[in-house]
C-alpha cells in the first residue's frame, strides 16, 4: 500500500549537503582514478610498444609472443603459481588452527603470542630471509653444522637455496597475516553454536572441521585471497634465494627483463599485464563468492564468547604455538643480530669470528646516512599525505550523497589487487608516458607517491571504519551554527579522527620503510631507501654489512608497530577490533 514519503535517511544518504563542494569530490575522484587507472592502461598499451622509451612509438605484437613462447618466462610463470599455491595451502591450514586456538580456546598467553604474530606481519621479508641464511644455508647454516655431527648424517640435510626453502621462508613470513587477519573474525563466531555442537555428541575436533570452518568460509576465502595477493607480489626472498639457483618468479623476471640492456619493456609489461587479468579475476569471483554466501553468527537473543576447553591438550598446544611464534619472530632476529657481528657472514668456526667492524664502517657510510635520511623522508611523506588523501576520500565515501562516492570507493581499493612489482612497473610507464612527471624520476617524491598509492586500500578502510561509527549529529549541529561543509570537515571530523589518523600514518610509516617490490624499479642511488640499500648489499653478496642495514631497519618497523598498536588499541583498531 502506497503512503507518503517518510523522511528517513538511509546509511547511504548521509547529512551534509554536497552543492557547493561537488566540483572539489569530482576533482577528488579524477585524481584517484588518474592514479590507480592510467598506470594500468599505459602499461596495458605499454605491452604493444615495441620501441624503446623516448623513441617514436612502434606497436607489434613480439612482447606477448615472448611472453607466450619464450621457455624462462613460461617457467617463472610455473614458478610464481607452484609457489604460491603450496605456501598458501601450508599456510592456511597453520593459520586457521593457530587463530582458533588464540581466539577461542583457554590457551594460555594468547596476548602475547599474538603480539608476536601480529609483530612478524611487519617484518621486512629480506631481513628474515637473511636470519634463516645463517640457520639453513648448506654450506654453514648452523642447523646443518650441528645435525652433521651425528654419525649417520653425511650431507647437508637441509638447503635453503631451493624450492622448498623459499617456501619455508615465505611460511615464517606468511602465518602473521593469517594470524592478524582470522583471530579477529574467530572472536565474533558465537559460542553457543559449538557448545549445541558438543551438546549432541560431538568432539571438540568434529565441532571445529563441520561447524566453525564452515561458517568461517567467506573470512578465509579472503584472507587466503590477499595472502595469495601477497604471494604473488613476493619479491625480495625470490631474488635472494632463487637467483643463485637459477628460480625465477615473475615479479624477479620483471625485473630482469626491465634491466636488460637494451631494455626488455614488451615482454616486462605484457607479463604484468597476464597476472594483473589472473589478480582482478580472483577478486571478482571471491566478491561474487561473498555475495552468494553469507552466514550470521550473530543472534538477537544473545552473544557468547565464552572459550572452548582444551583439557589435557593445553600444554601441548602451547608448546607448538610458542614454536610457531619464536619461529616467525624471535629465532630469524636473533640469528640476524649475531650476522652483525660476524668477521665473515654465516662463518661460525674461524678465527676470531666477531667483530664490531660491521657496525663500524656502516654507520661511518655516507651511503647509510642518506639512506637513513631518503627513509624518513619517504616514510613521512607517504604518512602526512597519504592520512590527508586517504581521510579525505573516506570522508566522501561515507559521509556524503556524492554521485560518484560508489566508484571513488572501488577506485581506492583497487590497488590492494595490484602486486608491488606490478604497480612499480605501472608506475615507471606512467611517468615515461607523462611530461609533467619527468622531474620527480629517480627522486624520492616517485617512492612517495607510489607508495601513497599502494597503502591506500588500508589507509582508506582503517578511516572509513571509524567514520561509520561517528553520528551524523556533530556535522547536523555545525550546520545548523552556520558551518561550510569544509569547516566542518577541518573543524569537527578531523578532530575525531586523530587517534585514527596516527594509526594510518605509522601503518603508512611501515609499509614505506619495508617495502622493496613496490619502489625497487623506481628507486635510484639519490633515492635510495634502507630498504632498498640492504637488498643492494644481499644480492651483492655484502651480507655483513646487509644485516646491519636490516636490523636498523627492522627497529624501524617494529617501533612503528608498536605505537601502531599502542594508538590502535585505545580507538578499536588491532586486536581489539575483533570484540
Amino acid at each position: 500500500m502506497a503512503g507518503p514519503a517518510v523522511a528517513v535517511e538511509s546509511p547511504e544518504e548521509r547529512v551534509l549537503p554536497i552543492d557547493g563542494p561537488v566540483i572539489l569530490m569530482t576533482l577528488l575522484l579524477g585524481v584517484v582514478a588518474f592514479l590507480v587507472v592510467t598506470p594500468l592502461v599505459l602499461t596495458l598499451l605499454s605491452s604493444f610498444q615495441i620501441s624503446r622509451p623516448g623513441q617514436p612509438a612502434q606497436y607489434g605484437l613480439q612482447g606477448w609472443l615472448q611472453v607466450l613462447s619464450d621457455p624462462s618466462i613460461l617457467s617463472a610463470i610455473n614458478n610464481t603459481f607452484s609457489l604460491a599455491i603450496v605456501r598458501q595451502f601450508i599456510t592456511l591450514v597453520v593459520g586457521v588452527f593457530l587463530a582458533w586456538l588464540i581466539a577461542r580456546t583457554d590457551l594460555p598467553w594468547k596476548d602475547e603470542l599474538e603480539f608476536l604474530f601480529w609483530i612478524s606481519f611487519f617484518l621486512p621479508a629480506l631481513p628474515v630471509a637473511m636470519g634463516w641464511m645463517l640457520l639453513l644455508d648448506g654450506n654453514y647454516g648452523l642447523v646443518n653444522q650441528w645435525l652433521q655431527l651425528l654419525p649417520f648424517v653425511q650431507e647437508p640435510p637441509f638447503n635453503l637455496y631451493s624450492f622448498w626453502g623459499i617456501v619455508w621462508v615465505h611460511i615464517t613470513t606468511g602465518l602473521g597475516v593469517k594470524v592478524m587477519l582470522l583471530a579477529p573474525a574467530f572472536r565474533n563466531l558465537d559460542a553457543a553454536l559449538e557448545e549445541t555442537s558438543r551438546g549432541c555428541g560431538a568432539t571438540m575436533l568434529g565441532t571445529f572441521r563441520r561447524i566453525v570452518i564452515p561458517i568461517m568460509t567467506p573470512a578465509i576465502l579472503v584472507t587466503t585471497l590477499l595472502g595469495l595477493i601477497r604471494a604473488l607480489e613476493a619479491f625480495e626472498i625470490e631474488l635472494l634465494l632463487g637467483l643463485p639457483i637459477g628460480l625465477f618468479v615473475y615479479s624477479t623476471k620483471i625485473r630482469d627483463l626491465v634491466t636488460y640492456e637494451p631494455p626488455q619493456d614488451a615482454p616486462a609489461t605484457a607479463l604484468g599485464t597476464v597476472f594483473l587479468v589472473v589478480l582482478l579475476l580472483l577478486v571478482a569471483f571471491q566478491r561474487w563468492y561473498i555475495g552468494r554466501r553469507m552466514y550470521r553468527t550473530m543472534t538477537g537473543r544473545g552473544f557468547s564468547t565464552r572459550a572452548s576447553t582444551l583439557g589435557g591438550w593445553r600444554h601441548p598446544a602451547l608448546a607448538l604455538v610458542v614454536l610457531l611464534a619464536l619461529a616467525v619472530t624471535v629465532i630469524p632476529m636473533i640469528m640476524l643480530v649475531m650476522g652483525t657481528f660476524m668477521t665473515a657472514f654465516g662463518y661460525f668456526d674461524i678465527p676470531r669470528p666477531w667483530t664490531l667492524d660491521n657496525w663500524q664502517r656502516v654507520l661511518a657510510d655516507p651511503v647509510l646516512v642518506k639512506s637513513f635520511r631518503n627513509t624518513l623522508v619517504v616514510g613521512a611523506g607517504s604518512a602526512l599525505i597519504g592520512v590527508a588523501f586517504y581521510a579525505l576520500i573516506a570522508y566522501v565515501i561515507v559521509k556524503t550523497r556524492f554521485a560518484g562516492r560508489h566508484v571513488l570507493d572501488l577506485l581506492s581499493w583497487l590497488p590492494w589487487a595490484i602486486p608491488g612489482i606490478l604497480m612499480g612497473l605501472a608506475l615507471l610507464w606512467m611517468v615515461f608516458q607523462t611530461r609533467f612527471l619527468l622531474p620527480i624520476y629517480g627522486t624520492v617524491y616517485l617512492l612517495i607517491l607510489a607508495l601513497v598509492i599502494k597503502s591506500m586500500p588500508v589507509g582508506v578502510q582503517l578511516i572509513k571504519t571509524v567514520l561509520l561509527q561517528l553520528g551524523d549529529e556533530f556535522e547536523e549541529a555545525s550546520r545548523i551554527s552556520g558551518g561550510s561543509w569544509l569547516q566542518t570537515y577541518r573543524r569537527i571530523v578531523v578532530p575525531l579522527l586523530v587517534p585514527t589518523l596516527l594509526t594510518t600514518g605509522l601503518v603508512a610509516f611501515m609499509s614505506a620503510a619495508r617495502d622493496i617490490s613496490t619502489i625497487v624499479l623506481l628507486g635510484s642511488s639519490e633515492s635510495r631507501t634502507l630498504a632498498l640499500l640492504m637488498l643492494d648489499f644481499g644480492y651483492g653478496g655484502q651480507f655483513e654489512k646487509g644485516t646491519v642495514v636490516a636490523v636498523i631497519t627492522v627497529l624501524l618497523v617494529v617501533v612503528a608497530a608498536f605505537l601502531a598498536r599502542l594508538v590502535g588499541g585505545h580507538i578499536g583498531i588491532g586486536r581489539n577490533a575483533g570484540h
